[in-house]
Order: structure tokens, then sequence, then C-alpha cells
């Protein structure tokens, strides 16, 4: 098919908007997963103390990263050598510094609004078949208000990128979707979790039909969205609903839907996982840059399952200097 930019214009910046979360990561067996009741790959909003409690009962010893689902993405966009920017809301304590400091570092633009409240954290269990299952502590990032979504946040924006996990606040995200359509500025959204889109679903139908142009799913988001477990008859019901439709299926890569035409996108690398945390996030990054760049939607995708694969090959979601370097080879 031949490639017709999806951006036409010079605005080149993707803005990420969701939590400012600081990932705590544990790798734990299945009984152990099982003792505090999480849901398997899901998402689960938790209190302060039940995440310091599973934390405590954890044997093994936990990393500590900077993150959150739009603000991996955007991170991702920044070390790929695009234009970055990321919205969120943090404390004003040292966990909000070592924020800043991490986004300037990879070359994202840190918009970020401050409270009083501590500085939100994720306690990710990582199981020994890569999957993660989270406790979410929001904190701070969710004390962001509707009225403190400024036009300033998308100025030269092209794409903003909104997470799913945001549907929990609806004045909010109609807000972020409403001021990027003012914007003139295209709308993707990650569906995050099937249990973020259990528990949205109403509220999802309407804001996709009305605002959202790119759509990302893996299988179990795309069949709580669409009710279909056929993942062809899901990507149809996807791309019915968004110029642009993204079904990712893990080890076996995924299916980019635009105007028609659908790519078949091979998975990368030798199948052997780590870590899946980030993974949805990074794969976002890649494909959003190469949107911009005017690259084809296949293109894109290959783009885009390269950053994937290479997050998935560490615990967390930063992808180390070596794993840059090879995306970068990629696209030279």
């Amino acid at each position: 098919m031949k490639n017709t930019p999806y951006i036409t214009d010079d605005r080149q910046t993707i803005v990420g908007i969701g939590s400012a979360l600081v990932d705590i990561l544990i790798h734990e067996d299945d009984n152990f997963l099982a003792n505090t009741g999480a849901a398997k790959g899901g998402m689960t909003l938790a209190g302060k103390d039940d995440i310091e409690r599973f934390w405590a009962m954890s044997s093994g010893e936990a990393r500590i990263v900077p993150g959150g689902s739009a603000c991996n993405t955007a991170v991702g966009v920044g070390n790929l050598g695009g234009r970055a920017r990321f919205v969120g809301k943090c404390g004003k304590d040292e966990l909000a510094a070592l924020f800043q400091d991490n986004l300037q570092k990879q070359n994202v633009d840190p918009a970020l609004l401050h409270t009083d409240s501590p500085t939100g954290r994720v306690l990710s269990i990582i199981t020994p078949d890569a999957q993660r299952s989270m406790f979410t502590y929001l904190g701070a990032s969710a004390e962001i208000r509707p009225d403190e979504i400024i036009p300033e946040f998308f100025a030269d924006a092209a794409i903003v990128h909104v997470e799913g996990y945001l549907l929990f606040n609806p004045d909010l995200m109609e807000a972020i979707l409403s001021s990027a359509r003012r914007a003139n500025v295209r709308v993707s959204l990650d569906l995050a979790s099937y249990t973020v889109v259990e528990a949205s679903r109403e509220l999802l139908d309407y804001l996709v039909d009305k605002y959202v142009d790119i759509l990302i799913a893996n299988e179990e988001e795309a069949q709580a969205f669409t009710g279909y477990r056929d993942e062809q008859k899901a990507l149809e019901a996807l791309a019915a609903r968004a110029g642009i439709a993204v079904l990712k299926v893990g080890r076996r890569g995924s299916y980019v839907s635009h105007a028609g035409h659908t790519d078949t996108i091979k998975p990368m690398g030798d199948g052997k996982v780590v870590d899946t945390t980030g993974a949805g996030d990074l794969w976002a990054a890649g494909f959003l840059f190469g949107l911009v760049r005017g690259h084809s939607m296949e293109t894109c995708g290959h783009l885009a399952s390269a950053c994937g694969y290479e997050v998935c090959r560490v615990t967390g979601a930063i992808i180390p200097p070596e794993g840059w370097e090879r995306i970068r080879k990629l696209l030279a």
C-alpha cells in the first residue's frame, strides 16, 4: 500500500498525559500473587498502606524506577530523538524531583503540576511467565483538575497520547480530549487494561466515538471492548471506531488497521521475555514516533515492535542505552 503520511503538517511534538507514578518492581510466584488477591495481568487500585503491606510480604529485592503509562511512552519518544512532553501531577517530595530530573535527562519536556499529597506509586508483581499484575496508589497523580488542562500543554503537538487509566476520572478525561480537539491535535488512546475497560465501558464508547483517532489495545482489552474473542472480528470492530486501530497479540506480533488496509506486524527478537512491564507503553512510543516522522503504517509497526521487544529484555520500563542503539540502527 502506498505510504501517505498520517501527519501532514510540521508539528511533531507527542504529548503524553497520565499518571506520574513510581514503579516498585518485585519478582514473585503465582502463589504470592494469589495471596494478594490481584487479578493476574490486571491493575487494581489500592491504598498506600496496602502497597506497603504487599511489598513487605515480598521475599526478593525490589527495583524502584520512574513510571506511569503515558510517561513511559513520552520517555520512549524522547529517546528515539522525537519531541516529547509529559503532563502529570506529582507531590512536592523527593520522588517528584526524581521525576522531573529523569524526564529532562531523556529529552522530555516536563509539564508537571504539583500538590501537597504524596507522589503516586505502583507495585508491579512479576511472575515467572513475565506477566505483571499491578496495585496502584494514585496519590498526587489523581488530583489533576479539569481546569488545570491548559492550551499551553498542546503547543506544537501533533498527537496527544492518553492512558486508559484516566477513565477513572471522567471529567478530566473529557477535558483532555476536548482540549486536544480544539487544538486540532490527533488523539491516541491506549486501553491500558481489560479491568479498566470493563469498569468504564459506557464512558469509553462515548469518548472513542467522539474524540479518538488512534485506538490501541491488546487481545484481552479488545475482547472486553468489542465483545469479540476472534481477533479478526475484534480488529474490525476497533477499526470501525477509529482512524487507526492497533491490536497487539503479544509474542505473535500485532495488527495495524488504517483506511481499510491491515498490516500484519511480526514480533521482534527470539521471544525470550524477562518482564512485560512497559511493553505496551514503549510499543506506543515507537508507533507514534513513526507516525509523526511520516513512515508507513508497516514501518511504524516494526519500530513499535522493536521498542516493545527491547523493554521486555529487562526488568522495568527503562530500555538501557544498548537497547536504544539497536533500535536506532533499525531506523537507520
